[in-house]
């Protein structure tokens, strides 16, 4: 009898392990040289083969050209109407085309089709000299945007992605460069990336992304193609309050990275909840301030805090704040308090960045000698 419970006990554990491997999936294998997959609300990776490893982007170049573009429109520098004058260079630019004619004039509005879904190099040569004046110079704005945004494996050195061996870029980077497009311009993206075909000078031409066909929760992003390339492509997708981001790069054929995306896409919605710890703004917690025109300041976060956790494992998230003290006035709004470290089922699972939610100046003479003296019996 004693026997059979000792077999009876191992069996259960066993049992366990396997459940527990089972909610703690393998990322799928893709064929291509590189990919990634992140939680776009939290930027949290939930899967990557070679994120950082510098390659060719190609056509992915197009989303830096359309997120200067819709920054320019932003502050009013380009007008969707604007008429923009073809000049030789854009009419000449080989490559995928929208078939511009030079010494015509093509709307704004027509040329960010033309990009976004004929991933024509000659509009965004076109786009790359109405808002720099030519395309040297926009390459430059291009490289100080990517410092901006934290791309720090990347180097653009024209508008549309034709080779160079000085133009590179990294999943990491282009996951960083889709999300803040979709961020900072929502209703641009939503406008633009999701249209399956666009017609110019009457020639239709169909959007690459072969995911728009597929899947009815991708609205998005961009395709890119050259012999050192290979197939890449940015895709992303919201089911539901979700959006997913995924880069594949270097795949071996049209069909294989929308395959590859789609696979690396439905793995993150299947595998994984996105929990949301804190709301924007929500309070976390107070910390106790000294010499200040107020005795405290809330702590919090200025963007929803989510992550993203494999399924079932929400219940086990737990969090415990670690914040400086003293804390001395002045105290600037945003300006990081402390760390929330989360643990997930009793391990270690990522830190965060609290803030200031308010800010507390310091306090008169008298305040401040005052709360020195306290200081001293605290």
């Amino acid at each position: 009898m004693q026997k059979f419970r000792s077999l009876l006990f191992l069996l259960l554990l066993s049992l366990s392990v396997v459940a527990s491997a089972q909610q703690l999936p393998t990322p799928p294998a893709l064929a291509a040289k590189s990919w990634l997959l992140i939680e776009a609300a939290s930027g949290q990776e939930l899967a990557a083969q070679a994120p950082d490893q510098r390659l060719d982007p190609a056509s992915l170049t197009k989303l830096m050209t359309a997120y200067l573009s819709f920054a320019a429109l932003k502050q009013g520098t380009l007008k969707l109407e604007q008429p923009v004058p073809v000049s030789q260079k854009a009419w000449k630019t080989g490559g995928s085309r929208m078939f511009i004619q030079v010494g015509t004039q093509v709307k704004v509005e027509d040329l960010l089709k033309g990009m976004i879904v004929q991933s024509g190099n000659d509009a965004c040569v076109a786009l790359a000299e109405a808002i720099a004046g030519d395309e040297e110079n926009f390459a430059q704005m291009m490289n100080r945007e990517a410092q901006r945004l934290g791309m720090k494996g990347s180097s653009f050195r024209n508008s549309s992605g034709l080779p160079d061996p000085q133009h590179y870029t990294t999943a990491r980077d282009l996951a960083t460069l889709a999300g803040a497009l979709i961020r900072d311009f929502p209703d641009e993206y939503a406008k633009y990336y999701s249209l399956k075909e666009f017609r110019y000078n009457n020639i239709t031409q169909p959007n690459r992304n072969r995911l728009l066909w597929i899947d009815p929760t991708v609205d998005g992003l961009k395709t890119g193609h050259t012999e050192a390339a290979g197939y890449c492509l940015v895709s992303s997708a919201k089911r539901g309050p979700r959006r997913l981001l995924s880069v594949v790069l270097g795949a071996p054929s049209d069909s294989v990275r929308a395959q590859e995306s789609l696979k690396l896409l439905n793995y993150g919605f299947q595998f994984y909840d996105a929990v949301q710890v804190y709301a924007k703004n929500e309070e976390v917690s107070t910390l106790k301030v000294w010499k200040g025109t107020a005795s405290s300041v809330k702590l919090g976060f200025v963007n929803d805090l989510v992550i993203a956790v494999p399924k079932g494992f929400g219940p086990k998230i737990r969090t415990e704040l670690v914040s400086q003290q003293p804390l001395i006035a002045p105290v600037a709004q945003g300006q990081v308090l402390g760390t929330l470290k989360v643990s997930l089922d009793g391990k270690p699972f990522a830190d965060y960045p609290v803030l200031a939610l308010d800010a507390v100046p310091s306090a008169g003479i008298i305040g401040r000698m005052v709360d020195t003296v306290r200081l001293w019996f605290n």
